[in-house]
């Protein structure tokens, strides 16, 4: 969809004419009511659900979760995924043409945060005739879409789901997100984020960005059982520094090598930015109980045990200030080997809870015909 008019981002910038690249599942009832927004994390996009026909490999990031008899049933709700601004997958970014120059924006597009995103969200759901959401949904980056939905339209949303996901990063998380970036920005093929009219893409960058991050997504005993310390050629070493000799260096290169060919850099820069600034108890002080004093939504929090990079701490944090407001929340802690990544897999607790919460909370309010 095609938004003409300027959206004025928290920057101080603003974006002229821009699109929106989305994709509903499900039919919208005739009271525009059943409506689930599902916002996605750093990598993924607007391709939640369902495979594109005649296309291999082209499953939605969260087709466990969401389609006919899932734990999001379509049958009953209309789903709607929305590729965010900056990313590389059909909506304005980086690699598009800037209006106003005639050039393409590189590493001229404008630094956009979640609240810009959920801004931008809100604009699609009014073209497309819904004012209020059943819920809204998403994991770790997503699931702070959700959280700031709540804040920003809460006479908008009804339910949020928010899982593996944090009110703010940490120190640490920051971190990460800065090792990987430096990567990038260092890569000779870089060229200020410019690449493009080199002809280039900064590949080595990009590859141990990705390598960065998926350490940070897996536990440490996923990857010791799925790898532990085996060799990737027999049982003999080279000796050598350059040659890959164990398994989980040949798996991080092949992750690093596969992302490098389909994300764009500037992207990746911007997505990361945009985690490190979410922080909505900024302005109340640090009080997250204050910042969320605005939400009006029921929750659903979910978190996993061996998920370091957004601890179960971080979202009980989250639960300690939506009861210190007396708002309506579930939680569940989902003991689960896998780390971060369990938000995306098929946990039978996992996916069950997601079920009952929209079965049980969702059944109980009409949601019109």
């Amino acid at each position: 969809m095609h938004f003409a008019s300027p959206l004025a981002l928290q920057s101080g910038a603003r974006l002229a004419g821009y699109d929106l690249t989305y994709e509903t599942y499900g039919t919208l009832n005739a009271a525009k009511s059943n409506a689930v927004l599902v916002c996605h994390a750093l990598n993924a996009s607007h391709h939640v659900a369902g495979v594109y026909e005649g296309q291999d490999k082209s499953e939605g990031w969260w087709d466990n979760m969401i389609g006919p008899g899932k734990p999001v049933d379509t049958n009953r709700f209309f789903v709607i995924g929305v590729n965010n601004l900056g990313s590389c997958f059909g909506s304005t970014g980086p690699m598009h043409v800037n209006p106003e120059t005639g050039r393409v924006y590189g590493a001229d597009f404008p630094v956009v945060t979640v609240e810009d995103w959920v801004n931008a969200q809100a604009l699609l759901l009014d073209a497309l005739g819904i004012e209020v959401l059943a819920a809204v949904m998403g994991g770790s980056l997503g699931g702070m879409q959700a959280l700031s939905w709540t804040l920003q339209f809460p006479e908008r949303v009804r339910h949020a789901v928010v899982v593996a996901s944090a009110p703010n990063l940490t120190a640490e998380n920051i971190a990460f997100n800065e090792v990987a970036r430096r990567a990038i920005a260092t890569d000779p093929d870089f060229h200020g984020g410019h690449f493009y009219q080199h002809g280039v893409v900064p590949k080595r960058g990009l590859r141990i960005a990705r390598m960065v991050g998926h350490i940070t997504y897996l536990s440490d005993d996923v990857m010791n059982e799925k790898f532990g310390r085996q060799l990737k050629n027999g049982i003999d070493l080279s000796y050598t520094t350059q040659d890959v000799e164990f398994q989980i260096e040949s798996y991080l290169r092949y992750q690093g090598d596969k992302f490098a060919e389909y994300f764009d850099a500037n992207t990746y820069l911007l997505i990361t930015r945009a985690l490190d600034y979410f922080d909505p108890a900024r302005a109340y002080g640090g009080n997250l109980s204050q910042a969320l004093a605005r939400a009006t939504a029921r929750f659903l929090l979910v978190s996993f045990t061996t998920d370091w990079r957004f601890a179960p701490a971080r979202s009980r944090e989250i639960v300690k200030a939506l009861l210190d407001n007396r708002r309506d929340v579930a939680y569940a802690q989902i003991d689960a080997p896998h780390g971060h990544d369990a938000f995306l897999l098929d946990d039978a607790r996992y996916m069950n809870l997601v079920r009952s919460y929209f079965n049980s909370c969702l059944s109980n309010e009409s949601l019109g015909s």
